[in-house]
C-alpha cells in the first residue's frame, strides 16, 4: 500500500514563500526518484520539479531559480520550497512517485497566490 500524503498549502501574497510536504509510505523510499507536479484550473497536470535517489535534482523553466526540491530520507519525506510566488503558480500541487510502472500519487494540496 503506496501513499503520499501533501501538506503545507495555503494562501500566500505574491511574493511571498511556503514550503509543502509529502510523506510517503510503503515503499523503500530512499530509492525512488520523487517528483512533484502542479494542476491549475482547467489545466493539465504538469512537471515541476523532480528529484533522484541520488540527490540529483530538475526543475520546470517556469520555476527554476524561485522553487527547491529536497528530500529527508530518514522521514520518507520530499519538499518543495516555494520561494517569490507569483499568481500563476496557484494551483493544486500533488507528489508522485513511479513504483515499477505504476504511479502513485498524493491527494494534492492547495496553493494559491493573491496579486
Amino acid at each position: 500500500q503506496v501513499q503520499l500524503v501533501e501538506s503545507g498549502g495555503g494562501l500566500v501574497q505574491a511574493g511571498g514563500s511556503l514550503r509543502l510536504s509529502c510523506a510517503a509510505s510503503g515503499i523503500i523510499f530512499s530509492i525512488f526518484d520523487m517528483e512533484w507536479y502542479r494542476q491549475a484550473p482547467g489545466k493539465q497536470r504538469d512537471l515541476v520539479a523532480l528529484i533522484r535517489a541520488i540527490g540529483i535534482t530538475n526543475y520546470a523553466d517556469s520555476v527554476k531559480g524561485r522553487f527547491a526540491i529536497s528530500r529527508d530520507n530518514a522521514k520518507s519525506t520530499v519538499y518543495l520550497q516555494m520561494n517569490s510566488l507569483k499568481p500563476e503558480d496557484t494551483a493544486v500541487y500533488y507528489c508522485f512517485v513511479n513504483v515499477r510502472g505504476t504511479g502513485y500519487w498524493g491527494q494534492g494540496t492547495q496553493v494559491t497566490v493573491s496579486s
